[in-house]
């Protein structure tokens, strides 16, 4: 115990061998739905993939494999307000080094930011230079991956504050910290909530364009993105209704069929990333069904929606409040709804804004050596802060 905290404990992850065969089994009794000929994506999830990807699935893709490749981290579970977290903590190869915790978003984990966590902590041994090696925390939030759901609605908020409490147990006073999708909310609350913790905030996105002013004081850049955003809702946005209003209603059948959950998540790997309509261009088979497979064994799809649902509930002048600790945005030229500078400088104190040429929604594990370099960059100058 530490100050009365429970202490992290270690341990390697592993899957009961019993939940394996059941998938497998249940994957072989996919009922399948009907498509119209040559529809592919553009109804959905196109069933002939998703087909190729279950006989995978089912027969072929060693799950064992993957996990032990997985288990080569530190993985650590914690308790944090009465609830379950887990959490990988690779320190820098080199010693004592800057803190880095980043947050992942939806439909994933930890397993956004696996490509890109070697990179980090030991950046001479890939090219980098050693001097800019991080101490890497990465958390699952509740009801995502490994971690247990919340016993009541979790905001990004309160996901924030659970933060805070972690770096603290882990006892890192000042440190940085990263994310996108809902992970780019809450390192926002934690640059907003903890300033004097947070040195820099590094994000991929802003967020909806909330703006509670008045129009006339936007730059026309502004004007047009924030006027994208209903085309946009119209035609992607469901899956974010569904979860914001009735998340529970569809994950009955994403609990209980593999297929029903890999079809739901497979179609945004698709859409959000920079593949140009090939999904495996940007993830292999091995690569997707690692992701589904935890999804699968965790049982979190159901917590995870869930999410967007308390997030709808955050106050207005909540979203409204601007970010003072020193702020830098990786805008990736293959991500949805990127946000104009003005709009930066407008939400955020904004050092450094990039537009990367590759890389989408999942840029970590997409170009996990672009965004590498883009973490070192931003936080080089903040080194010295966070000692």
């Amino acid at each position: 115990m530490i100050d009365g905290r429970q202490d992290a404990v270690q341990y390697t992850p592993r899957t009961d061998p019993t939940v394996i065969d059941d998938l497998r089994r249940r994957l072989r009794a996919t009922r399948w739905p009907d498509a119209p000929e040559g529809s592919g994506w553009s109804l959905g999830t196109d069933a002939r993939y998703l087909r190729e990807l279950t006989e995978y699935w089912a027969d072929g893709f060693d799950w064992s494999a993957q996990e032990s490749v997985v288990a080569r981290l530190r993985h650590f579970r914690i308790e944090l307000e009465g609830i379950g977290i887990h959490f990988v903590h690779e320190r820098a190869a080199g010693g004592p080094a800057m803190p880095l915790l980043l947050n992942h978003g939806w439909p994933d984990s930890f397993w956004r930011y696996l490509k890109v966590i070697p990179l980090l902590t030991d950046p001479g041994a890939h090219g980098g230079d050693p001097a800019d090696a991080f101490d890497v925390i990465v958390p699952d939030m509740p009801g995502f991956g490994a971690s247990d759901p919340p016993h009541e609605p979790l905001d990004s908020i309160g996901v924030a504050r659970l933060w805070s409490q972690l770096m603290t147990h882990l006892d890192y006073e000042r440190f940085g910290t990263a994310g996108g999708d809902i992970g780019s909310h809450v390192s926002r609350y934690l640059a907003l909530d903890f300033p004097d913790r947070v040195v820099a905030v590094h994000r991929m996105d802003a967020g909806l364009p909330v703006h509670t002013g008045d129009r006339s004081d936007l730059t026309a850049a502004e004007l047009t993105w924030r006027d994208s955003w209903p085309a946009w809702a119209a035609a992607e946005g469901a899956y974010a209704a569904i979860h914001r209003t009735k998340p529970q209603t569809v994950a009955f059948g994403l609990t209980d069929s593999p297929v029903g959950l890999a079809a739901w998540i497979v179609e945004k790997l698709r859409s959000w990333s920079d593949c140009d309509g090939d999904i495996e261009s940007c993830f292999t088979k091995d690569e997707i069904l690692t992701l589904l497979t935890q999804a699968w064994a965790s049982g979190n799809v159901a917590s995870s929606m869930r999410m967007y649902h308390a997030n709808a509930k955050i106050a207005p002048e909540q979203l409204a409040r601007r970010v003072e600790v020193p702020s830098g945005f990786s805008i990736f030229r293959g991500d949805m709804l990127r946000p104009p500078r003005a709009w930066l400088e407008r939400t955020t104190n904004l050092v450094r804004a990039t537009e990367p040429e590759r890389g989408g929604h999942f840029a970590p594990f997409e170009q996990p050596q672009l965004y590498a370099q883009e973490l070192r960059e931003f936080f080089r100058p903040y080194r010295d802060s966070a000692r």
